[in-house]
């Protein structure tokens, strides 16, 4: 790939056609369903009037047959994930409490009982996804939070009965927080402490009751509703109590493990370790669905704040003389643009994770874990720049910032902590190495390749300021590797040093927690810029030239962020910096007049982006 490419013309109905992808027909069906007047937004209703306008939409989704994407073939669906997620990236535009309702519903709730269930268990699934049986994935515990491994809830067998007894032994041990629990969810996959012959067993899933047809709590749970929160108030959130609450034996999701009618306990997982993280995988797509969908804020946003600032105009010649339009300010393209591009290079990791993850990658859990931190951070700062550059107009309710920033603000804590989410990261890098190598050889290993590539760096990269090195493909896959590779070296020897001096693993890798974080930030951004660039070879040839200029903004903005580091490290010399940053400001001049078809090409229906700042002028 050539290193500058010529522009050529393009236009945005090749992107779209580029960006939709191989879902394009799915993506095409779903925007034609948002056209419905069905679909209408309002923000007068009450809390409970959204709720019911949710699930109507959500019942709505499945008449028109959206669910039966992902049912698995054998249970008559279509047996489609991937179509499934395109699906769920186009409601991601319309409204947030739809898309987090349905997750649950057929993600969490239809997943786990597919996933941990076994054949007695199907009819519910596909019950469960025709919305037939409404339910709940009861994990999240208040005292426990992400921490899933000690959750307190028990499931305590009695081989009279051939039931389990599922109890809440302490306040603390409340399900929390828990989607469709309020009002609408019928059953609840629980998670608890298996207890069987006085002996635990560790964290099992199970099918609880919670109410009638009717609606009415059944006896022994006692629920209360969370009320309104900061967003996505279409979702009824619950707290859920269980009081010596009885199931049959039937009733243990038991794909993994099963216990007999006489109270024997069985697993063909032998290390009660591995079983735990093994029943965990329902997580998975949940975070890779989360990171998908958190493209499509990102995208949203972008495009209200790029069609509004090509209208607008603010200030520049003199009295008399047309105002200048703000997208054409070089401060307002420092801001937008790096977003705009940030919106492709998202989007394409979020596409590369989704691959991964149905070619059941072993990595794919370490990169959900990274990109769907990674692009829930980055949505919620692009969110909070485009309200900006959208002024007084932005914060009206109308021009969906305020619903965008309330309903995505718990993608950073939703199916984990951001933050934990990136300590697991790293551990799983670490711990990817140490499967090949005892960690002494480890950093042996790490240090001669880090000293290799330092050695093999010419002495006047650092100094070499031209633009054509700047936007080299090759010297931008190799800097992002460095920097990963530099901060897992030392992460290592730290980890190692520490472990010799005696510490306990957990006391050494706190003491090393921000290092840790650095260390997959840089893991996540490599991937984003590699996709990108992959995404740049792959596109159609008339695309390539524009898709170039978004990859190196995107590229060349984040090694300005991080230039500090790149500093300390000798990779940049103060002269390279300056011009990593004059770069940028050049690319941003360069989009700018690509930007308003770039953002067209998302394919965002007008009636969808909804935002009036956003609609073309009459």
């Amino acid at each position: 790939m050539t290193t500058l490419m010529r522009r050529v013309q393009w236009d945005h109905q090749t992107m779209k056609r580029f960006l939709d992808g191989p879902r394009a027909d799915v993506r095409a069906r779903v925007r034609g369903w948002l056209e419905d007047p069905v679909f209408t937004r309002r923000h007068d209703l009450s809390l409970d009037e959204r709720r019911e306008q949710t699930l109507r939409w959500c019942q709505e989704l499945v008449q028109r047959g959206a669910t039966e994407m992902a049912l698995p073939r054998e249970l008559g669906g279509q047996g489609d994930p991937a179509s499934m997620l395109a699906a769920f990236q186009e409601l991601s535009s319309f409204d947030y409490s739809l898309v987090i309702k349905l997750g649950v519903q057929i993600g969490l709730f239809g997943g786990s009982l597919y996933n941990l269930g076994s054949q007695r268990h199907h009819d519910r699934v596909k019950r469960a996804f025709r919305l037939e049986e409404p339910g709940c994935f009861a994990m999240t515990e208040r005292d426990h939070g992400s921490n899933v491994r000690d959750l307190a809830t028990t499931a305590v067998f009695d081989p009279r009965s051939d039931e389990f007894v599922i109890h809440t032994p302490h306040e603390g041990a409340r399900k929390d927080y828990i989607g469709n629990a309020a009002r609408h969810g019928r059953t609840a996959t629980v998670f608890a402490q298996l207890e069987v012959a006085g002996r635990g067993h560790g964290v099992h899933a199970f099918i609880v009751p919670l109410r009638d047809e009717s609606g009415q709590l059944l006896p022994g749970i006692r629920i209360e509703d969370c009320g309104p929160k900061l967003g996505l108030n279409g979702v009824d959130n619950g707290r859920i109590w269980f009081d010596q609450v009885r199931v049959p034996r039937e009733n243990l999701l038991d794909r993994f493990a099963q216990v007999s009618r006489t109270g024997v306990y069985k697993s063909s997982i032998q290390s009660a370790s591995k079983r735990f993280f093994t029943m965990l995988g329902t997580l998975v797509m949940g975070r890779v669905s989360l990171t998908a969908s958190a493209v499509s804020g990102a995208r949203t946003a972008v495009a209200i704040a790029v069609e509004y600032g090509d209208k607008r105009r603010q200030f520049g010649p003199a009295r008399g003389e047309p105002e200048t339009t703000i997208l054409d300010y070089q401060a307002h393209q420092r801001r937008l643009m790096p977003a705009l591009a940030t919106c492709f290079a998202l989007d394409f990791a979020s596409r590369h994770l989704i691959e991964r993850h149905l070619a059941e990658d072993p990595e794919v859990e370490i990169m959900a874990a990274g990109l769907k931190s990674m692009v829930s951070w980055e949505t919620m700062q692009i969110l909070q720049t485009c309200r900006e550059c959208c002024g007084g107009q932005g914060y009206l309710w109308e021009n969906r910032f305020a619903d965008l920033k309330a309903d995505l603000d718990v993608f950073t804590t939703f199916e984990g902590d951001n933050t934990v989410l990136m300590q697991l990261v790293a551990k799983g890098l670490l711990t990817a190495y140490r499967k090949q190598f005892r960690l002494s050889r480890v950093v042996r290993t790490l240090v001669k390749r880090a000293g290799q590539m330092l050695s093999e760096l010419n002495p006047l990269v650092p100094r070499t300021t031209s633009e054509e090195h700047l936007r080299d493909a090759a010297f931008l896959r190799s800097i992002f590797r460095a920097r990963e590779s530099l901060l897992l070296v030392s992460a290592a020897r730290r980890m190692k040093k520490r472990l010799d001096q005696g510490q306990l693993p957990t006391v050494a890798f706190n003491e090393c927690q921000d290092h840790m974080l650095t260390l997959a930030r840089a893991y996540t951004e490599r991937i984003a810029v590699e996709q990108f660039l992959a995404a740049v070879e792959r596109a159609p040839e008339e695309l390539r030239g524009v898709l170039k200029s978004l990859c190196d903004l995107y590229a060349l903005n984040r090694l300005y962020e991080d230039r500090a580091w790149f500093l300390e490290h000798g990779y940049f010399e103060p002269a390279k910096s300056k011009a990593v940053r004059d770069l940028v400001i050049k690319l941003c001049a360069e989009v700018r007049p690509d930007a308003v078809e770039l953002v067209r090409s998302f394919g965002i229906p007008a009636r969808v982006l909804g935002a009036p700042i956003a609609q073309a002028e009459e």
